[in-house]
This record gives C-alpha cells, sequence and structure tokens, in this order.
C-alpha cells in the first residue's frame, strides 16, 4: 500500500460513482479516510461496501445547502479530522433544458447552473469554513471541464453547462487567491470526455467515438476514464501539493490542443 495520503480525512461530493468514486478508492488505498456522498441511495450503498472499513457514504443531494456541511461534520465525528474536499459533483442539463443558447429554457439554465455551480459554491464554502473555524490548512479541489474554456460545438452544445464550468475557473481562481492567506488552497481538474454515467450519450454514438479518436489522441485516441483523473486528485489531495493553488489543469487526453476530426 501506497501512504502518500496516510491519516488524511477527506469528503468527496459526488463520490458514489464515476470520477468521484474511482478517487475515493484511490484515497482509501493510500491511506486515507473518506466521506463519499451521493444522490442515490443504491449508489451510496455499493460505494461503501466496495470502500470498505475507512469509508463512510452518505445519501443526499449535493444541491442542499446543508449537505457538504453535514458530511464535513461525519468526516470529523467519525475520523476524528476534515484535511479535504473534492467536489465532482455535477452533470449534464440536457433533459432539463439545457442545449444551444436559441434553444435553453429558463429551468435548463437554472437547473444547470444549480447543479454544477452552486452545489459547489456550497461545499467550497462549507469546506473554508470549517478549516478556519479549526485553524488548519486545507485542499479544495473542484471538478470543472474542457468545455469551460475548450468548446466543440458539433457535438457537445450544452451552453448553459459550458457557463457553469467556466464559472467553476473564475470562482475557484478567485477564492483561491483570497484564502491562501488561511494556508487553504484550491485547485480545478478539468476532464474531457469521461467514461461515466453522465456520459453515456456520447459514449453510445459511433460517430461521437470516431471524432473522439481525434479529439483525445494520446493512448491509442479513446474516451477517458476515471482512474485518469486520480494520480492528480491523489497529488492535491496530499501534502505534495502544499505549496501549490489556483491551479487548473486539463486531464483530456489531448482534447484542448487537437482539432478533432469529423
Amino acid at each position: 500500500m501506497n501512504e502518500q495520503l496516510e491519516n488524511k480525512k477527506i469528503v468527496v461530493i459526488g463520490g458514489t460513482t464515476g470520477i468521484g468514486l474511482s478517487a475515493a478508492k484511490a484515497f482509501v488505498s493510500n491511506g486515507a479516510s473518506v466521506v463519499v456522498v451521493g444522490r442515490n441511495a443504491e449508489s451510496a450503498e455499493k460505494a461503501k461496501a466496495e470502500l470498505g472499513a475507512k469509508a463512510v457514504a452518505i445519501s443526499e443531494d449535493a444541491t442542499n445547502i446543508s449537505t457538504a456541511a453535514n458530511a464535513i461534520e461525519t468526516c470529523i465525528k467519525t475520523f476524528g479530522d476534515f484535511d479535504a474536499l473534492y467536489h465532482v459533483a455535477g452533470g449534464s442539463g440536457r433533459k432539463m433544458g439545457d442545449g444551444p443558447l436559441h434553444e435553453i429554457t429558463p429551468e435548463g439554465w437554472s437547473k444547470t447552473l444549480e447543479l454544477n455551480l452552486t452545489s459547489l459554491m456550497y461545499s467550497n464554502q462549507s469546506a473554508v469554513k470549517k478549516f478556519i473555524e479549526l485553524n488548519k490548512a486545507g485542499s479544495i479541489l473542484n471538478i470543472g471541464s474542457v468545455l469551460g474554456q475548450s468548446p466543440s460545438p458539433k457535438y457537445f452544445t450544452t451552453h448553459a453547462y459550458a457557463a457553469a464550468k467556466s464559472a467553476v475557473i473564475g470562482f475557484s481562481k478567485s477564492i483561491a487567491a483570497y484564502y491562501a492567506q488561511y494556508n487553504i488552497r484550491i485547485n480545478v481538474l478539468l476532464p474531457a470526455l469521461i467514461e461515466t454515467p453522465m456520459a453515456q450519450r456520447a459514449a453510445n454514438d459511433t460517430t461521437i467515438m470516431n471524432f473522439i479518436k481525434t479529439k483525445q489522441p494520446l493512448d491509442g485516441g479513446r474516451i477517458g476514464r476515471p482512474e485518469d483523473l486520480d494520480g492528480l486528485a491523489i497529488y492535491f489531495m496530499s501534502d505534495h501539493s502544499k505549496f501549490t493553488t489556483g491551479q487548473v489543469i486539463a486531464v483530456d487526453g489531448g482534447w484542448e490542443i487537437s482539432e478533432g476530426q469529423f
């Protein structure tokens, strides 16, 4: 067992499936204790079973203002401390009315921002408040998206989602600048297309997958895997990143530097 995260107590919002669950497994295998939060009760139960004794799984909605605060208190009560927050929760608003600007509904706009930006503000606010209360250093890692700064208009046209993910970058940099004085660091990962429950529309479309072979050309040209983000997540949860804040790193298989062929 690698102990890069020995004795770290970490909360993962959106940690019961996909990118968050993969990270939580990596955190535990590196010595951490984790509290994972997800909306679906069945997924939370499965996550707990997979993560074992050094984990607590909670079924709550990240868009609820009290969810992250409750998870942090659970972390402290169960494991005795709180060191880091990984906010993964978010998702496509396509089914709620997101899409190209001329088609976005008011509900599509508000629900997509609530899911991807407001939930993140709630979790980051709860974490910062607790770090200050405990008078300790802490780490926050937020998930954005390459679509927040690198559009791909033929197949990926959800403009409220892009707005929210772009705002994650600005928000994270702004709070990183302010809370550096408290030794609280905030960083951002930007995944491209990753094989998760959210990505099934694209992952099951042969035309889009052929495009992805040239848009994400690394490693033979493929869709990303949740574990592709784990190495950086471990770094940002660990003391190795104690002098790193306000950074935005794309884990995208080359998306941002590749034209992509139709």
